[in-house]
């Protein structure tokens, strides 16, 4: 079933999404347009943004596979680190919507893998081996 999502990927990326980036309902019944308009923002972070609804630090590493959980703590205690060094929350953030990226893109793990495969062998130029143990795949993706 590659390429579709299952229920608990859905509600995964659903309270892993920017609130920003959502189709958002405004209510413009006060002017002279009537109903409801819905507008989209681009993919990337607004400057001086904020947190996405939902993308809390908890609920990234909740839906992070086991064995990225602590890679996940090591990056997001050194964005802390940085933040509380530098008075500045940029890094943090560009952190954690990395890591929501990654949750998300994990969410369905047959096609993560599927999408780890591809990734590896292009830029490995070689085709895959089915027994390869997917860590060597991983780490030939750079992913």
């Amino acid at each position: 079933m590659s390429g579709h999502f299952s229920g608990r990927s859905m509600s995964i990326m659903t309270s892993l999404e920017p609130a920003w980036r959502r189709r958002v309902p405004l209510d413009v019944a006060s002017s002279r347009y009537r109903g409801v308009m819905t507008a989209s923002a681009s993919s990337e972070v607004p400057a001086g943004g904020s947190l996405a609804q939902g993308a809390s630090p908890a609920t990234i590493r909740a839906a992070l596979p086991p064995e990225d959980r602590q890679r996940f703590d090591l990056d997001y205690g050194r964005a802390l680190d940085e933040a509380r060094r530098d008075y500045d929350i940029t890094g943090l953030q560009s952190t954690l919507e990395t890591w929501r990226r990654q949750a998300i893109a994990q969410s369905d793990p047959e096609a993560f893998r599927t999408m780890v495969r591809r990734a590896a062998a292009f830029f490995s130029g070689e085709p895959v081996p089915v027994d390869e143990p997917f860590a060597v795949t991983r780490a030939k993706a750079g992913m």
